[in-house]
């Protein structure tokens, strides 16, 4: 039998060691000049599902770390929520949980309760951020309350420019970020919507959507 398919195979195996060889080299050489650390403006936006999801996912790797942190809902009211019930109940200690909205615009259906809440929110959000104690605050929704002019982008964009502490990250969801915003960040994802369960009659599901 010919010995050349395991040559051959050797040979794949060696180029291949090769090509990641200098791969890891010339990422070593990039990484080793990231070397500043600040705090984040971090903003999720678009129409995809996962804005909330991300964002809850780096509060609960700064719990994993012991590093305080805090969430202040803009919108979701007294709908319950797996990641509010998860926090309140077993880390309280490490992460504060406001949610001060009173549910999405078109169910209160009254702009001045809207704005009311809003505000309250902001300035609940602005006490959590002004605390250099919390590493990383999260302004959920806030984009929606944006969008609907309840809150003045431009304070916001003011506010976190010269008052977010040097070393705390705040992260801002919610689908339609103004400009205003998106240029101040420091981190901006949009979310693509490709297909989504709901446009085929399938509702929000315990673990997926809440």
């Amino acid at each position: 039998m010919s010995e050349e398919p395991v040559e051959s195979g050797e040979k794949d195996d060696a180029r291949h060691a090769e090509k990641m060889a200098k791969k890891k080299a010339a990422r070593d050489k990039i990484m080793a000049t990231k070397t500043d650390e600040k705090g984040l403006i971090i903003v999720h936006t678009g129409k995809g599902k996962g804005k909330s999801s991300a964002a809850f996912g780096m509060i609960f790797r700064h719990i994993a770390h012991r590093k305080p942190s805090a969430v202040v809902q803009f919108i979701k009211g007294a709908m319950w929520t797996g990641e509010r019930d998860l926090i309140e109940k077993h880390f309280s200690d490490v992460c504060q949980f406001h949610t001060m909205g009173e549910g999405f615009t078109w169910e209160t259906q009254d702009r001045a309760r809207d704005v009311a809440a809003a505000r309250a929110a902001w300035e609940k959000a602005k006490e959590m951020i002004r605390d250099e104690r919390n590493s990383m605050v999260l302004l959920d929704e806030i984009n929606i309350a944006l969008r609907y002019d309840y809150l003045d982008v431009n304070e916001v964009a003011a506010f976190l420019k010269a008052e977010k502490p040097y070393m705390t990250h705040v992260v801002l969801t919610g689908r339609n970020a103004k400009d205003e915003l998106i240029e101040i960040a420091d981190l901006v994802t949009e979310m693509e919507l490709i297909k989504h369960p709901f446009r085929s009659g399938i509702k929000g599901q315990p673990g997926v959507e809440f």
